[in-house]
Order: structure tokens, then sequence, then C-alpha cells
């Protein structure tokens, strides 16, 4: 599933493209509700997983990607590489066509309406954006999970904070040396709040170009620190790194028994 920095590269990327520009149409799979006509973009924007369109007639379009998501985009008349079926948006400009194929969730919002006040309510901030308002995270975690909640979903509520994914949800457990389904009330407030600040960083550093990295090798290359390694020695005590799918639901986890145990 692409993760924060995924989606807020995608934003900056159709926001340069697509800012201030006109739109012939917008073109929306008919499971998701109506298309548009003529208008213009006033800005291209995400909030954690969430990409938002914003239109000079007040309205937004919100895309999660989910799973299988992803933004291409075309000459008119060019040969897609997905079958039309599949697309979710087109938004057209009359010199390129911006198609997101096979999205979760697309919606028309007013941009000051009721249902994206409450879209906005029920996000954490945005770990990029925002960063860690500690005060706020720690209400939030009471709120939305309980002292049993393990962490491997704790990281994954966007209740909480947006941004995070199964990959960095992995990573951030690795670094901060804590076992996937260590419970919330084993940890203080300066370790709850170490997770969020780690996985603010992580979220950061990738938002330029290349493959997402969180660790350095010895080689000076880029790469992951456990998720992807099942069975791969850890790159810190040579463990091999275990796999399962844990939370609920069920998400793949990665991690090493030694250094997080």
């Amino acid at each position: 599933m692409p993760e924060g920095d995924t989606i807020y590269k995608i934003a900056a990327y159709l926001d340069a493209e697509l800012r201030g520009r006109a739109i012939t149409a917008v073109r929306v799979h008919p499971a998701f509700g109506p298309g548009a006509g003529a208008s213009r973009v006033l800005r291209v924007s995400s909030e954690g997983k969430h990409l938002f369109v914003t239109f000079d007639d007040g309205t937004e379009l919100r895309s999660h990607l989910g799973m299988y998501g992803a933004w291409h985009t075309y000459p008119p008349g060019a040969a897609w590489r997905k079958p039309s079926k599949q697309a979710s948006v087109v938004i057209s400009t009359g010199t390129r066509d911006y198609v997101c194929f096979n999205a979760k969730a697309v919606q028309w919002l007013r941009r000051r309406g009721f249902r994206r006040s409450d879209q906005g309510a029920r996000l954490g901030g945005d770990l990029i954006r925002d960063g860690v308002a500690p005060e706020e995270l720690l209400q939030r975690i009471g709120t939305f999970s309980t002292p049993q909640t393990p962490l491997v979903d704790v990281l994954l509520d966007q209740r909480i904070a947006a941004g995070i994914g199964n990959v960095y949800k992995s990573e951030v457990l690795f670094l901060e040396r804590c076992a996937p389904l260590r419970q919330v009330k084993t940890l203080d407030r300066g370790a709850l709040l170490g997770l969020y600040e780690r996985a603010a960083t992580l979220l950061a550093d990738n938002v330029g170009g290349g493959p997402r990295t969180t660790c350095v090798t010895a080689d000076g290359r880029g790469g992951l620190w456990v998720y992807g390694r099942y069975n791969l020695p850890c790159r810190r005590c040579g463990t091999p790194v275990r796999r399962a799918k844990l939370g609920s639901p069920p998400r793949s986890t990665y991690w090493c028994g030694v250094c997080q145990s």
C-alpha cells in the first residue's frame, strides 16, 4: 500500500502539473459518483494517505489508493498501461490525461462542507506536514486505543497520526527496539512519542526521489532494516528476520527476535 511519503510525492507532482490549470473534464468511475465539467485546479495536496484535488468551484476530489491504486499521466489518445475499466478518476486538461487506477476510495467533497471537516477531524496530524504534536498525539492514543492494544495496530491507526503504513510500521518498531505485539501500556510517554518522532523523520527523509530508504548499508547503498527481508540476516545482529501476519486486521510484519525482544 502506498504510504504517506508516496502520496506526498504524488501530490507534489500533480500540484506542479495542475495548479492553476484549466480542466476540460473530470471523469469518475460510476462506482464512486458523478464526473464534472470544466473548471480550474487551485491545488493538489495530501493528508496522510489521502490525496485532495481542490477546484475553483468550491469542490474537492478525495482519493485513497489503498493496496493497488496508482496515478499515471498520458497524452490524449495514448494507449493506457491498464484497462480503462480500472480507471477510478481521469482529469483531462486537453493536453494531458491524469489517470488514477484502482483507487480504494474516491469522494466528492465541498471544501468548507461538513463531510470535509469530518474527514479532517477523523485523521490525526500528517506526520510529514505537521510533525509530532505531543499532547494531541497522546490524547489520540488514549482515545483510539486501549492499554492492551499492540503497537502494530497503534502505528497503523490513521486517526492517531496519518502517514504510517506497513513498511514504516516494521521499520519504526525495529529502530525503536519494540516487539510488534508489545502493548501500549508497557511504554511510557517518551517511548510512545519516540515511535512517532522516528516515523516522522523517516517519512520526511523519503519525500525526494529514489527508492525508499531507512538505512545505509556498509557498501553505501540504501535499503530497509527488516521489511521484506524475511529469513535474511538482521543488519544489526545477524539473526534471521522473522515475518508473520499480526494485528487486527492481520498484516505482514517483519522484525528481529533478538533486537526487538
